[in-house]
């Protein structure tokens, strides 16, 4: 560990006002040195969204090697961290994520969690999974893109919208047989759903498919 970036966390675990921590979690994750991971995490948790927000950013930058960490460390009481820990996977899109996200997306009480964790699902790395194991795991994150289109909450429902375009373009290079069942739920949508929001992004969808 180099000491600038020793530096760096020691000013995020000593930091005493909100302002002050934001400012040192932005600086480390500025930093982008897989040593401020575990800080970058422990951030996630302390009630302060915007240093939350720059510790997601500072995680996706850092990429695969902090998908480990994060999936040994996702807060299991903590549905705030729980959600930015989430972002942060989807953000980074390793398949590794994708069992956290594809029960995160089904059962996670926090509507938060839900949201984050169906647009994760649309933007899975397809290419970095084993070639055998793709086809039947887009087909798990299709089934569960559309039973998340059921959920009580509209921004989850519109982010399972967003999510089955972006797996919608995916199957164009794995398994275009599959899109015809994509482009009827979202037609579905567009015509049934109770919220404007949610209809309007699923016509949107169904243009650009």
């Amino acid at each position: 560990m180099t000491s600038n970036t020793l530096e760096l966390i020691r000013s995020v675990e000593e930091a005493d006002s909100s302002e002050k921590l934001l400012d040192a979690v932005k600086a480390l994750a500025e930093a982008c040195h897989c040593d401020a991971i575990d800080t970058l995490i422990a951030a996630l948790g302390y009630n302060n969204p915007g240093a939350a927000v720059a510790a997601v950013d500072g995680l996706i930058a850092l990429g695969e090697v902090a998908v480990e960490p994060l999936l040994k460390q996702l807060d299991g009481y903590n549905y705030g961290a729980r959600a930015w820990a989430i972002r942060a996977l989807a953000g980074i899109g390793d398949p590794r994520g994708l069992e956290i996200l594809l029960n995160a997306a089904e059962t996670d009480f926090a509507l938060s969690v839900r949201r984050a964790a169906a647009r994760g699902l649309g933007g899975i790395l397809w290419h970095k999974m084993d070639g055998e194991l793709v086809p039947i795991n887009q087909k798990r994150v299709l089934k569960t893109l559309v039973f998340v289109t059921e959920d009580p909450e509209w921004v989850v429902r519109y982010a399972s919208v967003v999510a089955l375009q972006s797996l919608g373009n995916d199957l164009l290079n794995y398994q275009p047989e599959l899109i015809p069942e994509i482009t009827v739920k979202l037609d579905e949508i567009a015509r049934t759903d109770t919220e404007l929001a949610v209809k309007a992004r699923a016509v949107m969808g169904l243009n650009q498919a």
